[in-house]
């Protein structure tokens, strides 16, 4: 583990995890400023807490090779692929500085740490936006925090998993966008891969340089 300085009070100390998806995602970091940087070492199905088994069509995951899990934060099914995703958890005590009450709005400076990593994009500081999909699939609606480019299609989808103590904010930004392997996951009636396709914008960017933006 490392500690990366930040450009606010505090530092932020690094951790890099690579390989098993279901391990990672039970992990229970402390109270306090963490980074925890994840590449699959296999592709993963990741649903949200409150997302049902059944969302998921779990005859085409085993047939594709594809673990499915679950996180302890909300939102909808996120497909991980190595090498073609980034992953990155942001942690935070209850008496951080970064530490807001509102809880749309206590994502919106993941968001803007985000936009500054990747030199483009918008934050998100509206109510969440819903698409047809966009309960099953995290990339299909844009909430609180997360980023979007020009045309409205989301770049880093942000979920959080809130307690008295800490804060844990799971983001993810696409490499690479597989919308037709994203739609024959989801459990009948499923989406049309073309219904997917232009809600995902990709880029390409490397851990450390979200580090560097943070506060």
């Amino acid at each position: 583990m490392e500690a990366v300085p930040g450009a606010g009070q505090l530092n932020w100390a690094v951790s890099r995890h690579v390989g098993d998806a279901r391990a990672f995602h039970a992990l229970t970091p402390d109270a306090h400023r963490q980074v925890l940087v994840f590449e699959p070492g296999a592709p993963a199905l990741v649903l949200g807490s409150a997302q049902p088994d059944g969302a998921v069509d779990r005859l085409v995951a085993e047939a594709l090779g594809i673990t499915v899990v679950r996180r302890r934060s909300g939102g909808g099914a996120v497909l991980m692929m190595p090498g073609e995703i980034v992953w990155i958890d942001l942690v935070i005590g209850a008496g951080d500085p970064l530490w807001e009450d509102d809880v749309g709005r206590s994502m919106h400076w993941v968001g803007d740490a985000w936009a500054r990593a990747l030199g483009r994009g918008e934050v998100h500081r509206g109510p969440m936006r819903r698409t047809a999909w966009s309960g099953e699939v995290c990339f299909a609606g844009t909430g609180p925090g997360e980023v979007v480019d020009a045309t409205g299609a989301k770049l880093v989808g942000i979920s959080q998993r809130r307690t008295r103590h800490s804060a844990r904010f799971q983001t993810m930004l696409h490499r690479r966008w597989r919308p037709e392997l994203v739609a024959a996951l989801v459990s009948p009636p499923r989406p049309l891969a073309a219904e997917l396709a232009a809600l995902t914008a990709i880029a390409d960017i490397v851990p450390d340089a979200l580090i560097a933006a943070l506060p």
